[in-house]
């Protein structure tokens, strides 16, 4: 059998080859900068999605009609006081992304060896781009091996928390033990390249070798394109919160939930 961190996968499209590999430690510098920009590019799309909303833009044009009305019919207090609104939102989307990458880069991205190479029933892996002769990491996906009965503790007492998928959920290997991918970015110049379901596949293909009974994702509301990816590889979602682990009026006034999706094997 060949060598688990090397034998992962290639793929080519237009012209450019990947390939998927395990981590290494020298990777470390280029992994970080690749999570934290992968995770915060997330806020505009966020802060968007949230200013379009319906209820968003009746506050938004409320609040500029009263800096109008305060301001003497001033064109420039209207524009104030809606930028501030704006500005709220933003503050918000920030907080719920920023926040995320505090919270792991303090956790299991601290020591990625530790964490993941050095136990079995976890994995971490990179995918390099080889475009006219010069290698980088251009994407990144983790699995961490859980065992059976973590999942209910992981749910109980979210805010605003809702279980679905029915009878489905209940199904798990034989001791319970499932898997949960993150840390899944691919950066992007080099999205649109299959490189995300190359990836999606390795983290599959890990579970099925560990005979895990299910892969588990959490993905915000916000990322659609993530979302549409997975759904092509069978996940469906089976439960949804608005706890980000930010203040809870954060997640309210960004209106963005956290989505659990679920491929059973």
């Amino acid at each position: 059998m060949e060598d688990e961190g090397e034998r992962v996968g290639m793929a080519q499209k237009n012209n450019f080859l990947f390939s998927i590999r395990e981590y290494r430690p020298s990777d470390q510098h280029v992994v970080m900068s690749l999570f934290c920009d992968g995770i915060r590019e997330h806020v505009y799309p966020a802060f968007f999605k949230a200013m379009s909303h319906p209820d968003h833009i009746g506050v938004a044009l409320s609040i500029s009609m009263a800096g109008y009305v305060l301001g003497g019919s001033s064109y420039f207090q209207a524009l104030l006081f809606g930028s501030a609104w704006a500005g709220l939102i933003y503050y918000c989307c920030h907080e719920i992304y920023d926040g995320y990458v505090t919270r792991k880069l303090s956790a299991d991205m601290a020591d990625i060896r530790a964490n993941y190479l050095e136990n079995p029933d976890n994995g971490f892996w990179v995918a390099e781009a080889d475009a006219n002769g010069q290698s980088k990491v251009v994407g990144m996906v983790a699995v961490t091996g859980k065992a059976g009965g973590e999942e209910g503790e992981r749910f109980d007492g979210r805010n605003g928390g809702a279980m679905g998928g029915g009878s489905e959920f209940a199904q798990d290997a034989g001791d319970g033990s499932y898997g949960e991918m993150s840390h899944m970015v691919v950066v992007f110049p080099w999205r649109r390249k299959n490189l995300g379901s190359q990836l999606t596949r390795t983290a599959l293909d890990f579970c099925k070798e560990r005979e895990y009974g299910r892969l588990v994702l959490d993905v915000s509301s916000p990322q659609t394109e993530a979302i549409s990816l997975y759904q092509k590889f069978g996940f469906v979602q089976t439960a949804s919160h608005s706890d980000t682990h930010a203040n809870r009026w954060f997640s309210k006034l960004a209106r963005i939930n956290v989505m659990r999706m679920e491929k059973f094997f």
